[in-house]
């Protein structure tokens, strides 16, 4: 999977990130259409994943 696959709402699946993963903030979960790449870089580096590991369980949410 090279894109990210956000199905639904973002705000919904951010909501459930910040659940999960107490330490993420707003800041780390800003999305922008065509900024994929920087939110996953953001969140490799605040969750210690890959960013396949990432995105699987993004599109999981």
């Amino acid at each position: 999977m090279t894109k990210l696959n956000i199905k639904g709402n973002w705000k919904v699946i951010a909501g459930k990130l910040k659940q999960k993963y107490a330490d993420l903030t707003d800041d780390d979960l800003l999305f922008a259409e065509g900024k994929e790449e920087e939110l996953l870089g953001r969140l490799q580096k605040k969750l210690g994943k890959t960013k396949d590991e990432i995105r699987d369980e993004i599109s999981k949410l």
